[in-house]
């Protein structure tokens, strides 16, 4: 549970640059938002691999 707590962490910094390159146009905030989706992709695939091997336990 504490991975999928840092994935929901990770989704809610990430919001406030997604509103900032949507909203306003801000390419810096572009900039870290896609990084910052790199590390929910990574994060996601952690859980997937996590759940994937308890179900096989």
């Amino acid at each position: 549970m504490d991975k999928f707590s840092a994935l929901n962490g990770l989704i809610t910094n990430a919001e406030h640059d997604a509103e900032a390159f949507y909203g306003k146009g801000n390419k810096a905030a572009g900039t870290r938002l896609r990084k910052a989706m790199q590390k929910i992709k990574v994060a996601a695939t952690e859980i997937r691999k996590e759940v994937t091997d308890k179900k096989k336990a």
